[in-house]
């Protein structure tokens, strides 16, 4: 699902997005860095006589940035917006290549390994490939699921692609014939809302839902290694101790095998500790704020980034120093990147209280039962009182009006 703002590191390269626009800038401490800004209301639209990849006439869309991702290298970086484009970057030096038509609305995007294709999973349940090397080329349809993609990603050998759905599913399928599924991973009780696979442990898939749940998964057999149940982390003084909450982002650092959870609408993010030996999740600590959390991301040889609903200080640096993790008081490329951010707050300005999260995506239950069974006993009830049981001489019993009040009344 769309988030309001988003953040995205891959080596120095971080990009910051909000609404239409997003900003892209280095972490290097250099001071010659300009940053690089784009808004997707300037991009190529199509008119409407112009028809869609399904043969429907484009929808008019407000421009939201709805996903995006860097390749494994970084040298490129790709979005969707809710105007159903996919449109793709070169980073070194940073240049739009293409802009293109998708079908549907999209919910998560990711590259290849190899970073010859892009693959975009949408609303209706489809996974489309768009060649990277051709920018204008159009998308193939890979697969496809019953219910709404929220997420999509690749084995970092490029030999399986992971989708994971509203409908507590996860699948692997084989890359080179997408029809062919090696497994599912199934123990979710609500819709899976974020995947990884470690790029480190390229045989473990994390994921977290709407169940309130963490899962560490043995993904090509389907088998499940760990769970970690939030709602057991929790404070009972804490306001949302409470409240059902997917994961809005998972990060993961492989340099200190440190998995960051993010939970939609909470100003906490959840540190664990990941133990590749004995496939376990251990639980380290919250670090809360002051502020609404957008979105988290690692970087390698710096720590955890943590994009917040503050001008004053939109971004936090957190290290971990004596076990602990905690903010970095003072920082050259900290303080750098908040500049640029502050001097282009206006992309992040209005959003604090937009809800783009999962609370639409939980499944309402009804008790059908309970009514049903009312209804029959006052049809039931009518029914008596309309024909009264039989005598003693096997005629009905004329009752009088004041003995069918009565009986009524009792």
């Amino acid at each position: 699902m769309a988030s309001c703002a988003g953040l995205a590191l891959c080596g120095q390269a971080l990009v910051v997005r909000g609404g239409s626009r997003f900003l892209a800038t280095s972490t290097a401490s250099s001071d010659d860095d300009v940053p690089f800004t784009y808004d997707c209301s300037t991009a190529e639209k199509k008119s409407q006589e112009n028809k869609g990849e399904d043969g429907q006439p484009v929808e008019k869309g407000s421009d939201t940035i709805l996903a995006s991702a860097f390749s494994k290298s970084g040298g490129y970086f790709a979005l969707t917006d809710d105007s159903k484009r996919l449109i793709l970057f070169r980073t070194k030096p940073w240049q739009c290549l293409s802009v293109r038509t998708v079908v549907r609305r999209c919910t998560a995007l990711t590259f290849t390994a190899s970073e010859e294709k892009l693959l975009v999973a949408d609303k209706s349940g489809d996974v489309y490939s768009f060649s990277v090397s051709d920018p204008q080329g159009c998308g193939r349809l890979e697969l496809g699921h019953l219910s709404m993609l929220l997420d999509v990603a690749v084995s970092p050998d490029d030999r399986y692609v992971l989708t994971a759905d509203r409908d507590e599913k996860i699948r692997v399928s084989w890359a080179a014939a997408p029809h062919s599924i090696e497994s599912f991973c199934l123990g979710h009780a609500e819709f899976v809302s974020r995947i990884l696979v470690l790029p480190d442990h390229p045989e473990l898939l994390l994921s977290s839902s709407g169940d309130c749940t963490l899962r560490l998964w043995e993904y090509r057999s389907g088998r499940e290694l760990h769970c970690c149940h939030l709602t057991s982390l929790r404070e009972p003084e804490e306001p949302w101790g409470d409240k059902r909450s997917a994961a809005s982002r998972i990060a993961y650092w492989g340099q200190e095998s440190c998995v960051a959870l993010l939970c939609d609408c909470i100003p906490v993010v959840y540190i664990f500790q990941l133990d590749a030996r004995r496939q376990q999740l251990a639980y380290r600590q919250q670090l809360a704020f002051q502020h609404r959390v957008w979105d988290v991301a690692f970087e390698e040889g710096r720590g955890l980034w943590v994009l917040q609903d503050c001008r004053e200080a939109p971004l936090v640096l957190c290290r971990p120093v004596g076990g602990r993790w905690q903010a970095v008081p003072e920082n050259a490329a900290l303080e750098k990147v908040s500049a640029h951010l502050q001097g282009n707050w206006a992309m992040l300005e209005g959003l604090a209280g937009v809800d783009a999260g999962f609370s639409g995506l939980y499944k309402a239950t009804f008790d059908n039962v309970t009514a049903y069974l009312r209804k029959k006993e006052e049809r039931l009830q009518k029914r008596r009182q309309q024909n009264p049981p039989p005598g003693p001489n096997g005629q009905a019993k004329k009752m009088k009006p004041e003995e069918a009040s009565l009986r009524c009344s009792s």
